[in-house]
């Protein structure tokens, strides 16, 4: 099992059907699935499972064998070694049960289910398992497996019965000799408890002599005759024992294929009805299998929650769009839905059934990536930033147009800008490379990303403020908001530190729900005064200002900056104006307090557009050029002046 089926937790799935296989074989077996890579496979074993449960929920649960030792018992038979009678128990329950699951699936022929052809290929060796059935019985070799073994048998014991009557003959006519008043058993031989100060008055063999000396137990000579017949017959005994253990040794032996077979089918059933209890314990559905780049789970449920408290899942991703970026706070449900996507889909192409609707759809894909966890590590010396990127490099090294991603928290663990710029170039490589994939962030440049690019959606979890309990409704089409100050004074976080939290976070961002009109004013005052005083003098008097085309200018994320506009600068989230479009470099000059900046675009977000803040044509040389450079631009557009210079400095310590 590859880390990202672990990452998802298929393996606790693999362990619940392990738990209701009955046979070892079984149990390995099922500890190797995988998913399928070949469709018409996958809808088969998807069906077997159908088939099995069917099977279960109108019959019972079936006959299986454990068949704990058989191999071990064929094998033997296989070298020639002779079995003992426990091991010929074994073989008798494993043909009972061959027998009794025969007459299980043979009821069932009347559904047409497909999977009581394989009670046709069970063989119960009736015979031979009443032939083993009438010679062994409680772990021995019964008197009935022979006439000869049962008149040794009859002998022995009418040896023995003359050696106790002789003993306690004995006993009753000397009781003063004796400690006790039964006759006793040691080492094999009938013999009486002599007290020792008697010994020498009872002729015969001292056996054995009590712990405390007290008791000398002696098998009197009278009985010594009788006690030699019984070893030769138990001699006798042991032989045809033996005789019996060899020939039934040989019968089951001439059937070591006929076994085999059956242990096979038995072995397969076990799987087949492993996964039908595993489907009736999560009430789960045969999902629709297809090589279309689709999926469809509708009311899906995570198998290893509480399905009593979450709500479930519906979601959507294929027919034009590839990639689903889900936002919405922490404790949303965002990863759990992303691991109830995975874990449904890797169960669906290991022909399980999934905890969904019917009418859910699955598609086949050649591997389903996934980076869900911090991955750090001490001994490896990775951080949270550096695990994800790992990951990621293996899933952008093996994922194709027919693999399934899934990325939580895209691009964190970093400095928010360059990781939202990190998330972004990820998330295009994968819609290029044409997958499936879905991601959950919290920047809300991603969200911008989904909106805006085809083949994308967003989506956000629902959330109840008031239990603060995840729903997991997934509404696809809607970015979510994050909820970190509400979640937190929810949960008691001090009040002053909420205030603290607030003022850090807004101090800056609080014009950022206005309207348009509202925007401009906000502007003009974040800007100095100095700057509101041009901007506000020269606001209806438009001036065309030219400006000189840029070369290999990135064309994505900078482009839609113009002159004018006030964008905020991360990390510091200090506003400025755009006074030059980006370079090659993809760098903007951008005016602070000021000064002129370098910036790049991935550390700048549009505040409000100089659409909104200025009228058309707007000469921005107001703002940004020195009264020298404006006058000596004046001069320059009457005639020609070697003499004269423009200068620009800027601030090389933001690049």
């Amino acid at each position: 099992m590859n880390k990202y089926a672990i990452t998802l937790e298929f393996n606790k799935i693999i362990e619940m059907l392990k738990e209701n296989a009955v046979s070892p074989k079984a149990k390995e077996r099922l500890a190797l699935l995988e998913p399928y890579l070949r469709e018409n496979e996958c809808k088969r074993r998807i069906k077997e499972t159908t088939d099995s449960k069917r099977l279960l929920e109108s019959l019972g649960t079936p006959p299986l064998s454990s068949m704990n030792d058989l191999d071990k018992i064929l094998d033997l038979c296989a070298k020639g070694a002779m079995l003992v009678p426990e091991q010929f128990e074994e073989v008798s329950q494993f043909l009972l049960a061959c027998r009794r699951m025969k007459s299980y699936l043979k009821r069932a022929e009347s559904q047409e289910n497909e999977i009581t052809y394989y009670g046709s290929s069970i063989d119960a060796l009736n015979d031979l398992c009443e032939e083993i059935e009438r010679s062994i019985r409680n772990g021995r070799v019964d008197d009935a497996a022979s006439p000869k073994l049962r008149d040794i048998r009859r002998r022995k014991e009418n040896a023995h019965q003359q050696i106790r009557s002789k003993l306690e003959s004995i006993l009753r006519g000397n009781k003063l000799w004796f400690a006790d008043s039964f006759v006793s058993m040691r080492n094999g031989h009938f013999v009486l408890p002599v007290k020792r100060e008697y010994k020498n008055m009872v002729a015969g063999s001292l056996i054995e002599t009590s712990s405390t000396g007290g008791t000398c137990f002696i098998e009197p000579s009278v009985v010594r005759r009788l006690q030699d017949d019984i070893s030769t017959i138990a001699v006798e005994e042991e032989n045809e024992e033996r005789k019996i253990l060899y020939t039934l040794t040989s019968l089951v032996d001439e059937q070591l294929q006929v076994f085999k077979t059956n242990a096979d089918i038995m072995e397969t059933l076990d799987v087949f009805f492993a996964k039908a209890k595993l489907s009736v314990q999560m009430k789960a559905n045969a999902a629709d299998i297809h090589m279309n780049r689709r999926i469809v789970i509708k009311a899906g449920r995570h198998p290893l929650l509480n399905q009593s408290e979450c709500v479930p899942l519906d979601f959507e991703i294929g027919n034009g769009i590839r990639g689903v970026v889900i936002t919405g706070p922490n404790t949303g449900g965002k990863t759990v839905a992303l691991k109830t996507v995975g874990l449904l889909s890797i169960m669906a192409q290991s022909g399980l059934h999934v905890p969904a609707a019917s009418g859910s759809e699955f598609s086949m894909h050649n591997m389903i990536l996934c980076d869900i966890g911090d991955g750090q590590s001490i001994t490896e010396n990775l951080s949270t930033f550096s695990a994800h990127i790992t990951t990621i490099n293996d899933i952008l090294k093996q994922s194709t147009a027919e693999s399934l991603v899934l990325l939580d928290e895209v691009g964190s663990g970093t400095d928010p800008a360059e990781g939202m710029g990190i998330a972004t170039a990820i998330l295009e490589e994968l819609k290029n490379r044409g997958c499936l994939f879905v991601a959950t962030t919290h920047y809300p440049e991603i969200k911008d990303y989904a909106r805006n690019t085809a083949g994308l959606v967003n989506a956000r979890m629902a959330f109840d403020k008031e239990s603060l309990k995840p729903l997991y409704q997934l509404e696809i089409g809607e970015a979510g908001e994050s909820c970190a100050l509400y979640i937190a004074k929810r949960l008691g976080f001090p009040a002053h530190l909420l205030r603290l939290a607030h003022e850090a976070a807004y101090k800056e961002h609080h014009c950022a729900k206005v309207n348009a009109s509202e925007n401009k004013e906000s502007f003009l005052s974040s800007i100095g005064q100095e700057n509101q005083y041009e901007i506000q003098r020269n606001l209806k008097s438009p001036v065309l200002i030219r400006e000189t085309p840029k070369k290999d200018v990135p064309q994505n994320r900078c482009s839609k900056f113009n002159i004018g506009d006030s964008v905020m600068v991360f990390p510091q989230k200090e506003l400025g104006l755009v006074y030059q479009k980006a370079n090659e470099q993809g760098e903007l000059g951008v005016q602070i307090k000021g000064q002129k900046k370098l910036i790049s675009h991935k550390r700048i977000k549009l505040h409000v557009p100089a659409s909104e803040l200025y009228p058309p044509d707007y000469d921005f040389s107001i703002i940004f050029d020195t009264v020298e450079n404006r006058k000596t631009r004046h001069k320059m557009g009457k005639k020609h002046n070697p003499d004269l210079i423009i200068e620009y400095n800027y601030d090389e310590t933001d690049k």
